[in-house]
């Protein structure tokens, strides 16, 4: 039995603006919830305190980690709620100081003394929260999550958590490192997409494979759109003013279109300049991030703080390289993204806490860069090749949020992360694999390896860089 990643681990669909500081504690109130019900004490319950450590502490505030706790605790899920109705439910909980535990019993319970926050850092990760549900009996059940990046939560007794991996199946291509990916397409002569392909279907049937797929792309297309077509100024005092709607009139001018279906199909008609190209892949990246800046719905790909690179090269894809791609082209792009964002979680991490930017944004242009070489007819050594290049200049990226917020620079640097994407595939593509100099495995190890000597104040806590180079004020 091994432990495997599945794409739509990878690629999971919830509201921003960070997957380990919004996503994952969000889920972890779920988890507790869950304990609660099966320990059949969770209509006992008098009152919940919530502790914040570490990283969830020091960024929590600009993460919105304390929205994300309270929308947990009263049941919601970040899949399927409605974004607008985040405010409203955070609103009503500060304003009454009641909580609807699990929408279903009320507690007294007050933001500003019910969650604290704790500077100090537990010892297994950076992004450390503990639940303590006090009961009418004098007893209480506390359980300590960590959000290891990328949405994913692991529990402190939870033994799968020393392996940093929380799902265990059975695929019939087992596969924990670039080499063995590369040895199953030798094998069965199979192209990456394909080989993934049969690890998702022995877990689930193909049609829900097939169309959970075309959901993350709908979800991702439909982000895009939302990015495209919004103006004004992004929460949380920076006073950051969305771009991609500036950027999107300049380049489509008046056009009609009433969906986001509708709205590609028009931008794939339309004639595309040599030095536009750049300004679109942007646009699309910029589109995105300003939605999750915004508690919008995204796709974790791998995380939220990185969500707009994969989209943007997709985009990138369906929009200038082949006008008559369509599902067949899409899936096997996701599905590819997915199994190189798995392979670098496996061997280092996807946590900006743990590692920086560089498993954040150097993962999803890494992840993007590979999709592209495929859907491009890049062989699997080029393929690989082409995550290698991508990361290999992501190397020792720092994490340094501006008023610990997910806009500066992290918005600009999916822009970044897309087109350096786009310039890997196109560089392994061009290339001989015989020649490859720095094989993937080892460009992931070296990521982990200098994630492990960066210096704290440069992941994700806002002590370093230009989180203290600038003044929030200034902005």
């Amino acid at each position: 039995m091994e432990y495997c990643i599945s794409v739509f681990d990878m690629l999971k669909i919830g509201v921003g603006p960070s997957s380990s500081h919004t996503l994952g504690p969000w889920r972890a109130a779920l988890a507790f919830l869950s304990t609660l019900q099966t320990s059949q004490r969770l209509d006992q319950t008098k009152r919940i305190y919530v502790e914040l450590f570490g990283s969830l502490s020091l960024t929590g505030k600009g993460h919105a980690t304390d929205y994300a706790v309270l929308l947990g605790l009263s049941g919601q899920d970040p899949e399927f709620i409605p974004v607008q109705d985040i405010d409203r439910i955070v609103k009503q909980i500060q304003t009454s100081k009641q909580l609807l535990l699990n929408n279903e019993l009320p507690l007294s319970f007050s933001p500003d003394t019910d969650i604290i926050f704790h500077k100090n850092f537990l010892p297994f990760h950076a992004n450390g929260i503990r639940f303590t549900a006090l009961f009418h009996d004098e007893t209480q059940q506390e359980a300590t999550y960590y959000s290891i990046g990328g949405g994913f939560i692991v529990q402190e007794l939870d033994p799968n958590a020393l392996n940093k991996l929380d799902l265990k199946c059975a695929f019939p291509f087992p596969i924990q490192t670039a080499d063995e990916l590369l040895c199953f397409t030798q094998s069965e002569e199979k192209t990456i997409a394909e080989i993934v392909y049969l690890n998702e279907i022995s877990m689930r049937p193909e049609s829900e494979v097939n169309s959970e797929l075309m959901r993350i792309w709908d979800t991702m297309l439909e982000c895009i759109y939302i990015g495209c077509h919004s103006e004004g100024i992004l929460p949380g005092g920076l006073n950051v003013r969305r771009r991609a709607f500036d950027m999107h009139q300049g380049l489509i001018g008046l056009s009609n279109y009433n969906s986001p279906q509708e709205w590609l199909e028009c931008i794939r008609k339309t004639e595309v300049k040599f030095r536009q190209i750049l300004k679109w892949v942007s646009c699309f990246a910029l589109a995105v991030n300003e939605v999750n800046a915004a508690l919008g719905r995204v796709v974790t790909a791998p995380t939220n703080g990185s969500a707009g690179v994969i989209p943007a090269v997709l985009m990138y894809y369906l929009v200038i390289e082949n006008h008559d791609a369509g599902e067949k082209e899409i899936k096997q792009f996701l599905l590819v993204a997915g199994e190189i964002g798995s392979l670098f979680k496996k061997g280092a991490t996807i946590s900006a806490a743990m590692g920086g930017c560089q498993a954040e944004i150097g993962v999803s242009s890494a992840m993007a860069a590979a999709a592209l070489c495929e859907v491009m007819g890049g062989t699997p050594d080029q393929v690989l090749m082409a995550a290698e290049i991508a990361m290999e200049h992501h190397l020792g990226l720092t994490c340094d949020p501006i008023g610990g917020l997910v806009q500066i620079p992290c918005i600009e640097r999916n822009t970044m992360g897309a087109i350096k994407a786009i310039n890997a595939a196109e560089l392994a593509l061009e290339t001989d694999a015989k020649n490859a100099k720095v094989p993937l495995d080892k460009v992931i190890d070296t990521m982990w390896q200098t994630a492990k000597d960066m210096n704290s104040k440069y992941k994700e806590t806002s002590e370093g860089g230009l989180a203290v180079a600038v003044n929030v004020a200034d902005c």
